[in-house]
């Protein structure tokens, strides 16, 4: 009888969550053991058909880093990388592509479509879903940035109660393909779709004020703190593309920015519809 009634106050913790993101569109970006360890995966999945079943608009993005750099090996070629992002010529595009939408995207579907969600795999490859350009600065070959994406299509999908499973491959003007920083399209696809939440889960459990600390996860961190923070160095590394697009997103009216670990079962719902949360959200 106990655990019953700390699952309805669970429940009931929940609900107020429930309503204020009705038909709010939430993107979440999965990388790290999101995307390599099977309990995680399966978590997660679990938690997003979860969030569109009570009425939200969950649209997932995802990277795949690790399994393009070991199909890159199985083929003989070598990662290469420029201040900590991967160079992209044409067979390695081929490659990441293939790994990308063929496998991760569709195992993904097949996940959500076996937990009782309804998914589609959508990209820049198969369709004009995202639109992109030759990203400016340093030469990374065919990596680039998102410069639209098909909205139509988007909000079709998810006021169909269908959940988008986006590839970071972007079509350009002349039809040729870019691979992009799956942060980045992230960000981009949330400020488009005016998104309420954008969710990166990834290995670590979020901002900490003592990277050497876990126990100085800040839980709370307004753009002005993070700002100090990356120019005082306590965030640096794989973190910082995180932030930076974060307060992009936060710039152009994404309401809350939310950084948690996967590696915690049901973090996503955890972080969503507790009042503590897990991670750390960063706000206006």
């Amino acid at each position: 009888m106990e655990k019953a009634i700390e699952k309805a106050a669970v429940l009931i913790e929940a609900l107020p969550y429930i309503k204020s993101f009705h038909h709010k569109v939430v993107v979440v970006k999965l990388g790290g053991a999101a995307m390599t360890e099977e309990r995680v995966l399966h978590s997660v999945v679990h938690d997003v058909v979860f969030m569109e079943q009570v009425g939200m608009y969950p649209l997932i993005v995802h990277g795949g880093g690790p399994r393009i750099s070991a199909a890159m090996k199985e083929a003989g070629l070598k990662p290469r990388f420029v201040d900590g992002q991967r160079y992209t010529d044409a067979k390695t595009l081929e490659i990441a592509a293939r790994v990308l939408i063929g496998e991760l995207s569709a195992d993904i579907v097949r996940r959500i479509d076996g937990t009782g969600g309804v998914a589609v795999a959508v990209n820049g490859r198969d369709s004009n879903f995202l639109r992109g350009q030759k990203r400016g600065g340093r030469d990374l070959g065919l990596v680039g940035e998102i410069t639209g994406i098909d909205l139509e299509l988007a909000r079709r999908m998810l006021g169909g109660d269908i959940i988008p499973v986006v590839a970071p491959v972007a079509r350009g003007a002349s039809g040729e393909l870019y691979n992009v920083n799956a942060d980045l399209a992230a960000a981009r696809m949330a400020q488009e779709l005016g998104a309420e939440k954008l969710v990166f889960l990834s290995d670590v459990p979020g901002i900490l004020s003592d990277r050497d600390d876990p126990e100085s996860l800040l839980s709370t961190v307004t753009a002005d703190q993070v700002r100090d923070l990356i120019e005082s160095g306590k965030i640096e590394g794989g973190m910082l593309p995180k932030v930076e697009a974060g307060l992009q997103s936060l710039a152009a009216g994404v309401n809350k920015v939310h950084l948690i670990s996967g590696l915690v079962r049901h973090s996503l719902l955890l972080e969503i519809f507790t009042d503590r949360g897990v991670g750390t959200q960063m706000v206006h």
